[in-house]
């Protein structure tokens, strides 16, 4: 059985948006508000969020963190054309995928059905290590020479894609796909590239900041032989 969580605070938007789901083979639990959406994550396992960005009281961004920080669950954004600046936020905050509005319902139970589908796949083993540095995906958590570092949800799937791939070139469009779920995301680019670099600051507090390198005019990379950091693509 596939379950899901859809928060909104239009009760038409989500029946329409749990009716699409349910053609689709998902249990579906609806919330109106944010404290509703925690409680009942809280009492159910769900396979997947769909969460609107625009609601009182607690809104959708910070509800995306505060169910990032207790789970991996995918997370999808529902958000209107002229929130762009949400959706990245959101995406960095760390939603998996997200749909503007309006949209058609079968597009969001098809793309629900995808997230669910790459998120039981994961990507091997949970244990990834390079050098001094451990990932544990199934904890999320990462250590340098035994310290701990504490990743915002973006930037440890980006850190875990890289390591999972040692010595493979990632441009920022396969990083795109791979960590925020899209390949369409206006201005992708820079937030890819400001999300590397506010992962190598983390790294290079620990006196680990060759870990995460650049192929000039190809993308990044987890050395299988750490040097020290080339310049960012031009």
């Amino acid at each position: 059985m596939t379950t899901a969580l859809v928060v909104d605070d239009e009760p038409q938007m989500t029946a329409i948006v749990a009716f699409a789901l349910e053609t689709q083979g998902f249990t579906v639990y609806t919330a109106h508000d944010g404290a509703t959406a925690l409680n009942v994550l809280r009492t159910r396992e769900v396979d997947l969020v769909v969460l609107d960005v625009l609601m009182p009281a607690l809104d959708g961004l910070t509800l995306c963190e505060r169910i990032r920080a207790r789970s991996d669950v995918p997370i999808m954004l529902l958000t209107a054309l002229a929130q762009h600046e949400d959706v990245i936020a959101g995406l960095e905050r760390g939603a998996d995928d997200y749909v503007t509005k309006p949209f058609h319902p079968r597009e969001v139970a098809l793309r629900a059905q995808a997230l669910v589908r790459r998120h039981r796949r994961g990507g091997g083993d949970d244990l990834l290590r390079a050098g001094d540095l451990v990932v544990d995906r199934a904890t999320h958590t990462v250590t340098v020479s035994g310290r701990r570092l504490e990743l915002p949800y973006t930037e440890f799937k980006l850190l875990a894609h890289l390591m999972a791939r040692p010595g493979r070139p990632q441009s920022w469009q396969d990083l795109l796909r791979a960590v925020w779920g899209t390949s369409d995301l206006m201005g992708g680019r820079d937030v890819v590239k400001s999300t590397v670099y506010r992962l190598r600051s983390r790294l290079a507090a620990l006196d680990a900041a060759g870990y995460v390198q650049t192929v000039r005019g190809v993308g990044y990379l987890m050395p299988d032989d750490l040097r020290e950091p080339d310049d960012e693509p031009r």
